[in-house]
């Protein structure tokens, strides 16, 4: 574990201290692999690789450190990275088994930053929001090193560098995979000059560039932001111009967190507290279909159920059903879970009049799902679709035909003209397989068929700006204005938005003390504020 402060020495207390806009960067090196040693512990012996196909022409992906002394670099044929080193062991690694490594870690990464961002193309490594932590930790520098032990209690190979900006960070963070550790930068300037000596072949740029600027001397980052910008795009394409302009520091991205995903959860509460073994196992074979449900729609299956039981007197207890393989059939869960209900009935006294249930709380913890998986959930499903359409046609015998309708985008200049409904004929389940394909949403904004006016906003707000009444508390902040104007043309003169003036509209997405968010704007023609709709 180390920290950097312009020279040699140690940082001062003051500078190992100091916060700011701070940001960090976590890298599990050769992250696949790892998860691979995790399958195959013999792999851990010697230099191993992860290929893209089992085949003498599939292609290195990720090695490792014995691998890379050998020059087993990524890019090379399987073929010729055997040729090289003749004891290396490879095998491949299923995209979905990477994607559910990289949302553990992530879960984990939570505990520390609200704000993490998992890299876009290279699983194995994250960024995090490091600003604001010292109210919470004594210093930068012991937040990284708890972060550092949290990884390696999971036994992943991990380091961990604390800088200021998001490439140094991950090139020093790259350079250190050797070694691991927990490092704190202090000083930038010294940064930029550690980032200098880093050698490319650390980074994840594509092989062809990698030998193309070997072939030229070019071999550290420092030697890359030497060679002239404008030529990189025509000798060695747009990815050599973007990494230098990022090298740089000319082109910058904030950072984008992925809000941490809850596990499905259902919750059981009883009455009076539950003492029979049966009763209460009756209760979860009913909620466990309804929760695997949830599971394939989020394009994931169970890997683990965990049940956690409230008792009148005493600890909670915990107990989990782990299947053979992550599975959507809901009779394994169930029945490993059976069992261990009954072995605790037994050996730890429930059910004999002793202490009963008050609460069940089933949780399930998923992994992403082949496709077949999903597949076969979707055709043999719990729900009656012919049930739904005799639902529905009783709402239209009772409302009009015009009742059940499916929202459909639409190109329209005001947010609400952007969507028409259409009258739903038939009723469809949802296609796991397009959910698991597409980023899940994160918030859903509701729209108002036409905006409703707000109460006028007082010239001196003494309590802050009270949006929606005293139960949601005042606005503590915003962003905008996004102006949308126009539609002069849309209506003769005199009508309502119509005429010279048109529309001209300044949005404002507002959020309350409670944690509400409105999606508000001020029409400037009529000078007051309208509610376009909520955000949730």
């Amino acid at each position: 574990m180390s920290a950097s402060q312009g020279g040699n020495g140690p940082p001062t207390q003051e500078g190992a201290g100091e916060g700011g806009d701070r940001l960090a960067c976590v890298d599990l090196p050769a992250f696949p692999l790892q998860l691979l040693l995790r399958r195959e512990p013999d792999f851990r012996s010697g230099p191993a690789a992860v290929v893209d196909r089992d085949h003498p022409q599939g292609r290195v992906l990720w090695a490792n450190e014995a691998a890379r002394r050998r020059r087993v670099l990524p890019g090379r044929r399987y073929a010729a990275a055997l040729g090289i080193c003749p004891g290396l062991l490879a095998a491949e690694v299923p995209p979905e088994e990477i994607a559910a490594g990289v949302d553990e870690v992530a879960r984990l990464l939570n505990r520390f930053s609200p704000a993490v961002e998992p890299a876009a193309h290279e699983p194995g490594t994250f960024w995090l929001d490091a600003a604001g932590l010292l109210r919470l930790h004594p210093s930068l520098l012991e937040w990284t090193e708890r972060l550092h032990a949290a990884l390696t209690a999971e036994a992943l190979r991990n380091t961990v560098v604390c800088g200021f900006g998001r490439f140094g960070t991950y090139a020093l963070a790259r350079a250190a995979a050797a070694r691991g550790g927990a490092h704190l930068i202090i000083d930038e300037d010294e940064e930029r000059r550690r980032v200098a000596r880093v050698p490319l072949e650390r980074l994840g740029i594509a092989p062809k560039l990698r030998d193309g600027l070997t072939r030229l001397g070019v071999l550290t980052v420092g030697d890359f932001l030497l060679l002239p910008a404008e030529g990189l795009a025509t000798r060695f394409g747009k990815e050599a111009e973007r990494l230098h302009r990022t090298a740089s520091g000319e082109l910058t991205r904030p950072l984008t967190a992925r809000p941490p995903s809850e596990p499905p959860v259902r919750r059981i509460a009883f009455e009076m507290p539950e003492t029979s073994t049966e009763r209460l196992f009756a209760a979860i074979e009913q909620a466990v279909p309804g929760l695997l449900a949830e599971t394939a729609a989020r394009g994931a299956a169970l890997a683990a159920l965990h049940l956690r039981l409230v008792m009148e007197s005493g600890p909670p207890r915990r107990l989990e059903a782990r299947p053979a393989a992550p599975t959507l059939d809901a009779a394994q869960a169930l029945e490993l879970l059976r069992l261990q209900v009954e072995a605790m009935a037994r050996h730890r006294g429930f059910g004999q009049g002793k202490s009963g249930v008050e609460e069940a709380v089933l949780t399930a913890h998923g992994v992403t799902a082949r496709p077949e998986q999903l597949r076969l959930f979707r055709e043999n499903p719990r729900r009656d679709l012919d049930a739904a359409a005799r639902a529905l046609a009783r709402v239209r015998a009772e409302y009009g035909p015009h009742s059940v309708a499916l929202a459909r985008l639409a190109s329209g200049h005001l947010p609400e003209a952007s969507f028409t409904l259409e009258p739903l004929e038939k009723v469809r389940f949802p296609d796991p397989a397009l959910r698991a394909a597409e980023r899940p949403l994160v918030l859903v904004c509701r729209l108002l068929a036409r905006p409703a006016p707000l109460p006028p906003r007082p010239r001196h707000e003494r309590d802050g700006w009270l949006l929606a009444g005293t139960a949601c508390g005042p606005v503590h902040r915003s962003a905008g204005p996004y102006v949308l104007s126009g539609a002069w043309w849309a209506a003769p003169p005199g009508s309502e938005g119509g005429g010279a003036s048109g529309i001209h509209r300044e949005y404002h997405f507002a959020e309350t003390t409670r944690g509400d968010l409105f999606w508000i704007f001020h029409d400037r023609r009529r000078r007051r504020w309208f509610l376009q709709g909520t955000v949730e």
